[in-house]
């Protein structure tokens, strides 16, 4: 079996191209006045602008990216902030188990256990192959959580709320 091959989850092809997917329109969120909020059960509230998430600790990384409508696209490259700096700075309380990520849509959220969230690999990403996230790929911030489908990688984030019960997003 071809090292492709082995990449390539059961039922999904591979795709050279970036497709497009959300549920409804394409958001723009301003980047001069971008925040990200870090609240919820959390010792230390964060808001952060994006050039204060550009000066924290950067990951650059290359990973495979697998969509629910079957698609994967290999070596994608992403930079931004691991998560696990963001815990750092935000200091969850210990009832904290879950991350709700919301979205700039106003309607869509996804959550995941922290000790996914802590994975080495997760970003608060603002960066796709060497530039910053379009808007029709979620900038100017999304998460990329590499080992999951890439609809926990949320788009257009703009807060992440540390919880003690998960909660259905979208």
């Amino acid at each position: 079996m071809s090292s492709e091959k082995k990449r390539l989850p059961p039922g999904q092809h591979k795709t050279e191209r970036f497709p497009v997917l959300q549920y409804g329109r394409v958001i723009h969120v301003d980047r001069d006045t971008y925040v990200l909020k870090v609240d919820g059960l959390v010792e230390n509230p964060l808001a952060l602008t994006l050039e204060q998430l550009a000066k924290l600790p950067r990951l650059d990384e290359t990973v495979d990216i697998h969509c629910v409508t079957t698609w994967s696209k290999f070596d994608t490259r992403w930079a931004g902030v691991p998560f696990k700096d963001i815990i750092k700075l935000a200091r969850p309380k210990p009832s904290a188990r879950f991350v709700i990520m919301h979205c700039a849509d106003g309607g869509f959220t996804t959550s995941l256990p922290i000790e996914v969230m802590s994975d080495d690999d997760v970003l608060v990403a603002y960066e796709y192959d060497g530039k910053p996230i379009t808007d029709e790929h979620g900038g100017p911030v999304r998460i990329v959580v590499p080992k999951r489908y890439f609809y926990k990688s949320a788009k257009w984030l703009v807060r992440l709320e540390f919880v003690a019960e998960d909660q259905l997003g979208y």
